[in-house]
């Protein structure tokens, strides 16, 4: 049996490393750590010595960077 949190998806699947949140916004790692050291981008946690994101809190911060652009006008 698998765990799950939430969802029907595995609690694996909704675990991401920086390369995958980097993958997925389309943006360097470089970016995400210089971020997570300005405490501005997506919510990550340390596991051991691994940064780890769950992916409804990557989706939540990307739709909240969404809302706060307004009508998407650069």
């Amino acid at each position: 049996m698998t765990e799950t949190l939430h969802t029907d998806v595995p609690l694996r699947a909704q675990l991401m490393t920086i390369e995958e949140v980097a993958e997925l916004l389309r943006m360097p790692v470089a970016t995400l750590r210089y971020w997570r050291v300005l405490d501005s981008g997506p919510c990550g946690f340390i596991i051991g010595r691994r940064l780890r994101y769950w992916r409804h809190d990557v989706l939540a911060w990307l739709e909240a960077q969404r809302e706060s652009t307004g009508s998407g006008a650069a």
